[in-house]
């Protein structure tokens, strides 16, 4: 009895020292919590159709985390090689990236250094068997599930090879595939250094590091374009180490700030740097998004680097892992971080963005103002302004339609069937004759071939029609757009500029993986080379 006392009298404690909005908050979390099983009691007794439970919770769950914002997320126990591939670029398997065709598994790009890249395996080569199980009706996630697994084991696939169409058995040691930081790095001409990053993963700044200093081997290095461009981002502690290259060691890089205090951090650089002379320029677009907003503005804050190109994504949330029991982790948004300046880089209001995902239009009345180290002065509200606006290159929409539809990707495997051998990425260029070639397998391609005029022709003649207007000026209408609708060919033979560059991009990487295609590109990137001509801000 004086124990049941005890435990009331504690009870009794706690009550009166626990505010009175707390205990409100609690009770109705557990009013709503007893209704949510009352609901699922209901609908595992009496619904219609057999229910999946659990289906049913983890769309609950995604739901409620995705009301909060766009990056919680619950990453289940079956998804732990995605949560090792996000935060360390590496995974399991053999190193080729598959898509289902009529028939099989079609390879459609090999890893460079890969075990498929060792043993021969090129895009356009088809497995038809793996392990001893016909891929004629397996679907792409689950050959993809055989080929993955630990490094060290065998897995057989049954090949048949682009080139003579022969089958063969390949016996893959699967090995640790990693994506490194650094995509490419070299020297765009005789004083331009160039460093393309394309994540931020356990041990990416030391990939930067080593390509820095490659480039300051060379005697005539002027200037090093850092480019971020399509990088959305990664682990903020790599972020830092990047920044701490170039500048003073004991420099502060970020702050983040969150509701508890655990989550409330400055982020200062400990490592001595390998160059703060050097000028930078950063190349940012839209598609730069979190850590890489962190480094171009650390870098800009800390007038270490001039940035160009267009404002970037505006993500200034930090995530964490946290653990939720049954082998189960939540990606967790637990603070917002800030530039040495004081800027939170967030958008001001996320939901509401452009098509291409970058930020809207902010009014200057909802931007603030702040200093960096030199005193120019950066706003906040949304992404970092570059110092330097270039915009990028404008493609065609049937240029793009040929890279959406595969189009582009299905010619350079024939390409490559036919021919043994390209030059070196920097030169090789398709012939006329090669590209008339293209033009007739593609004019027999599924792909929109309309111009930007045409969309709006079509727009029109749709309204002209619905208001009756059609039928007083059909004769001038039809023939207003039989002159703006050329036809297929005519397409492609007119914006044979874009279209051939990207078709290059597409060859070249089929010899020389994703760093012949980043040199490819390099070739006719007028955005990353007007970057590299940019009049300097700051310390530089």
């Amino acid at each position: 009895m004086k124990k049941i006392r005890r435990i009331c009298l504690i009870i009794l404690a706690i009550t009166i020292i626990t505010p009175a909005h707390s205990q409100s908050e609690w009770f109705r979390t557990g009013k709503s919590l007893e209704v949510q099983m009352a609901v699922l009691r209901e609908l595992s007794a009496l619904y219609v159709d057999s229910i999946s439970m659990e289906n049913l919770i983890r769309t609950g769950l995604d739901a409620m985390l995705e009301s909060l914002d766009p990056y919680t997320i619950l990453i289940p126990e079956e998804d732990e090689e995605n949560l090792e591939l996000m935060t360390t670029g590496s995974y399991g398997g053999v190193g080729a990236v598959i898509r289902k065709v009529q028939g099989g598994i079609l390879i459609s790009e090999v890893t460079e250094n890969s075990p498929a890249a060792r043993a021969g395996l090129a895009a356009g080569d088809t497995i038809v068997m793996v392990s001893g199980l016909s891929t004629a009706q397996m679907s792409t996630d689950s050959c993809s599930t055989l080929m993955k697994g630990v490094p060290g084991t065998i897995v057989t696939l049954r090949v048949k090879k682009i080139r003579g169409n022969e089958l063969k058995d390949f016996d893959l040691v699967r090995d640790k595939i990693h994506f490194p930081d650094v995509a490419y790095s070299g020297m765009i001409n005789d004083s331009l250094g160039y460093i393309r990053i394309s994540g931020f993963t356990v041990g990416g700044s030391k990939d930067v590091r080593e390509a820095f200093l490659n480039l300051k081997n060379n005697t005539s290095l002027k200037r090093v374009l850092i480019d971020l461009r399509g990088n959305g981002g990664g682990l903020l502690d790599e972020a830092v180490k990047i920044v701490s290259l170039f500048v003073p060691k004991g420099t502060k890089v970020v702050t983040a700030k969150g509701r508890s205090r655990q989550s409330d951090m400055e982020y200062f650089t400990k490592d001595e740097p390998v160059d703060t002379l050097v000028p930078l320029v950063v190349l940012v677009n839209s598609s730069s998004a979190s850590s890489s907003e962190i480094v171009a503005g650390a870098l800009q804050d800390l007038d270490r680097a001039t940035i160009a190109g267009t404002r970037t994504f505006g993500k200034g949330l930090v995530q964490s892992i946290r653990n939720v029991g049954y082998n189960n982790t939540i990606k967790l948004t637990t603070a917002k971080y800030y530039t040495p300046s004081g800027r939170c880089v967030q958008a001001i209001d996320y939901s509401r963005r452009n098509e291409d995902g970058s930020v809207g239009y902010i009014p200057d009345s909802l931007r603030k103002s702040f200093k960096t180290l030199r005193g120019r002065t950066v706003y906040d509200g949304g992404g970092i302004t570059p110092d330097v606006f270039i915009p990028a290159r404008p493609y065609s929409r049937p240029a793009l339609s040929l890279v959406y539809e595969e189009v582009l990707l299905e010619y350079s495997m024939l390409y490559y069937r036919d021919h043994d051998s390209i030059p070196d990425p920097s030169i090789f260029s398709l012939s006329d004759k090669e590209y008339d070639d293209f033009v007739k397998f593609a004019v027999k391609k599924e792909f929109d071939s309309r111009t930007a005029s045409e969309v709006e022709y079509d727009k029109f003649l749709e309204t002209a029609r619905k208001e009756s207007f059609y039928e007083d000026y059909k004769q001038e209408i039809e023939s207003l757009g039989s002159k703006i609708k050329p036809g297929k060919e005519a397409v492609l033979r007119r914006e044979a500029g874009d279209i051939k560059s990207l078709l290059e991009e597409e060859i070249t990487s089929r010899y020389y993986y994703q760093t012949g295609r980043i040199r490819s590109i390099l070739r006719n990137d007028t955005q990353a080379l007007e970057a590299g001509r940019v009049k300097l801000t700051g310390l530089n």
